[in-house]
């Protein structure tokens, strides 16, 4: 009993600390989510595209004073932000201790660590989906015309709030690459600085430094975002708003974005070509690296604070109504 409450512990552990980094970092850099979303559910022919490259999008919003629309859908997103990651880094970190205990082996191999972390991501994305169609719908409505959490997922069916769990059942291949990766690299590069103390008689571990999560992360995310880009190009497609005025005045002035991959697909083939399959990767890549390495390194930092602020919680928790009970 006491070591299943131990493992629980760690898991919240890891999931607080997790929940955290990506708070912060979905904060920061959400202006560049904003302009990389808004370019990337654009499919146009190139005679009639409005966004050439990302920096239209910030120079729209500057031109039409709607600097602060950049935000629009913040709070959806922080909010879908700190759930997911919550729930992915519980379950992955729950997964992992409980794959350890049943199969006695010491370590992980990187396929049951690709396994268990698309379980965690797949429970993951079927419990935030309709919070991430939100937060797309926000981000890809016109500046200043964003609705509301609620009146965002009210304009159509339930259903429609799952647009797109499809194709992100198939993404958490992208989290499970990528956290695989940093496992993997961080294992590396810590055995070779326990080594490495050895040698120089210190004996005592190390943890792994703020620049060197950074850097991990940003090359394991880097990995994971250009196996997996067209996928999300296409999943994006298929949650963005309605964003054309014309569309909105008349209803039959233009279909609706296409709200199937295989819509998708032949959207971006049939306008763009096989480069539009890979339209805004570089923006994509400096957003989710940036983002991910700065959620991994707040992370590794806070991780050991936190499992110390839980043990100190439960700690009290068990002592009061004990006091109480003296009392």
């Amino acid at each position: 009993m006491g070591d299943s409450s131990l493992v629980n512990l760690e898991s919240l552990a890891e999931a607080a600390s997790g929940a955290a980094g990506a708070l912060v970092s979905t904060t920061v850099l959400y202006p560049l989510d904003t302009c990389k979303t808004k370019y990337q559910a654009e499919v146009r022919s190139s005679d009639r595209q409005k966004y050439r490259n990302i920096s239209d999008v910030l120079w729209e919003a500057i031109s039409t004073r709607q600097v602060l629309s950049l935000y629009q859908g913040l709070g959806t997103k922080n909010l879908q932000s700190f759930i997911s990651q919550f729930i992915y880094f519980y379950g992955y970190s729950y997964f992992k201790r409980l794959y350890l205990k049943k199969s006695g082996v010491k370590s992980i191999g990187t396929k049951a660590n690709l396994v268990l972390a698309a379980a965690a991501g797949a429970c993951t994305s079927i419990i935030i989906q309709p919070l991430d169609t939100a937060s797309s719908r926000m981000q890809t409505s016109a500046f200043g015309k964003s609705k509301g959490l609620w009146e965002t997922l009210s304009e159509g069916s339930w259903t429609e709030a799952f647009d797109g769990l499809g194709i992100s059942l198939l993404l958490t291949s992208n989290p499970a690459i990528q956290y695989t990766v940093f496992d993997q690299l961080k294992q590396r590069l810590l055995n070779r600085q326990n080594n490495s103390n050895e040698l120089g008689s210190k004996g005592s571990s190390v943890a792994l430094s703020a620049f060197s999560a950074f850097a991990l992360g940003a090359v394991s995310k880097s990995v994971a975002t250009v196996l997996t880009y067209p996928a999300i190009r296409c999943k994006v497609m298929i949650q963005a708003a309605d964003h054309d005025e014309e569309s909105k005045e008349s209803k039959n002035a233009k279909p609706k974005p296409p709200k199937t991959v295989l819509g998708a697909v032949s959207a971006i083939w049939g306008k763009e070509g096989i480069p539009g399959f890979f339209k805004g990767l570089q923006a994509q890549i400096l957003k989710t690296v940036l983002s991910s390495a700065l959620l991994l390194m707040i992370k590794e930092k806070i991780s050991k604070f936190t499992w110390i602020a839980i043990l100190a919680l439960r700690r009290y928790l068990l002592v009061s109504p004990r006091r109480v009970k003296s009392a």
